[in-house]
């Protein structure tokens, strides 16, 4: 089977330039794929190579990720900029056939653009694969499978959680591996679980990683001061808080999509960042004693981010829709990168219909 390569075309849509990683005949059946937070398109290089050539790939760089426009995020509307210029897109006839309805993928930060995608455009979307996902509550700040908010600013999520070294580093654009905070080494021991599964690629995911915009527009945003513990809680304004459950809940609304296409959720076992124990979840560290004066379990529990997800698509399902979870013993947070074979194979089954 001849190997697939992605190429990059520049668009016009909603209002900014975005690059899209195109491959596949133009008239194949449409795969949208979406990335996650720091990283870009290119991050499903490794899994385009591995894909079957009768697919059209569409792997667009979100704003401020990649070579698209560091436009900026406004927070308050959680992760709707992304899927406006994701819906965008599909507009593009350069990239896909008029009224398509591609299966959609989205990573991390990028199953939540998906689901949103899904809200607002449901009958744009055939199928969704929504791999290690933020939970359809946001990430952090909640105490239960109903998203109930562990305090009323939601402290403890948004812009203030970011590691200030990181962010430095990040903009800095560090290669190196020296320090735990680089770039280099949270992708080694946070988008993955084994770092070997990176491989030759290493370097191009390094890039992705890289690409990100840093600022208060953009990654990681605003913060405010919380009297509420560990002291901070959401902006209006940048990635991090488009992605704290003041903002971004819509768990309801996913129950509620008319049409309702199927969705498979694929997961690690071992993923450390969306996880009912994610070590990116400050009420987590607090009650490992990372993050001093934590409040205690009955006040600042961590946040059940795999069993909130599992609630919802339970409630899809229960509604006319359905969904299948798999889950991926020893892997991490990137499964198309550590399990590229058997992500392909749930990927296809949604193509084909069988899921």
């Amino acid at each position: 089977m001849p190997r697939m390569e992605s190429q990059q075309q520049v668009v016009s849509a909603n209002g900014i330039t975005q690059a899209v990683r195109v491959a596949g005949p133009p008239d194949g059946v449409p795969v949208l794929l979406i990335h996650g937070n720091c990283s870009s398109a290119l991050f499903w290089e490794p899994l385009i190579r591995r894909l079957p050539g009768h697919l059209r790939v569409i792997a667009p760089d979100l704003r401020g990720y990649g070579d698209t426009d560091t436009a900026p995020v406004d927070a308050t509307r959680g992760l709707a900029d992304f899927a406006d210029d994701v819906a965008a897109l599909l507009d593009q006839e350069s990239l896909v056939p008029a009224g398509a309805r591609p299966v959609v993928a989205g990573h991390s930060l990028g199953g939540g653009v998906a689901m949103r995608l899904l809200v607002d455009h449901p009958d744009r979307v055939a199928g969704l694969l929504l791999a290690a996902p933020v939970s359809p509550y946001g990430f952090g700040g909640t105490r239960d499978l109903d998203g109930a908010p562990t305090t009323p600013d939601f402290a403890g999520t948004g812009a203030g959680t970011a590691n200030a070294d990181f962010v430095r580093r990040l903009a800095a654009k560090d290669r190196g591996d020296e320090a735990p905070t680089s770039p280099r080494a949270v992708l080694r021991s946070a988008y993955v679980a084994d770092p070997a599964s990176l491989g030759d690629d290493e370097e191009l995911l390094l890039d992705t990683v890289l690409s990100t915009a840093t600022g208060e527009d953009n990654y990681p945003g605003t913060a405010e001061p919380s009297a509420n513990w560990p002291g901070t809680a959401p902006g209006g304004r940048g990635v991090l808080n488009a992605l704290a459950p003041a903002y971004f809940r819509l768990a309801d609304d996913l129950v509620a999509v008319a049409g309702k296409p199927p969705v498979t959720w694929v997961r690690g076992d071992a993923d450390v960042i969306v996880s009912d124990t994610s070590l990116f979840d400050l009420a987590y560290l607090g009650a490992l004693g990372v993050v001093p004066g934590w409040p205690g379990e009955a006040d600042c529990p961590p946040q059940p981010m795999v069993g909130q997800t599992r609630a919802v698509l339970e409630r899809y399902a229960a509604a006319g829709g359905a969904y299948r979870e798999v889950v991926l013993p020893g892997c991490g947070h990137s499964p198309h990168i550590e399990r590229p074979a058997e992500f392909v194979a749930e990927l296809l089954a949604l193509v084909d219909g069988r899921r």
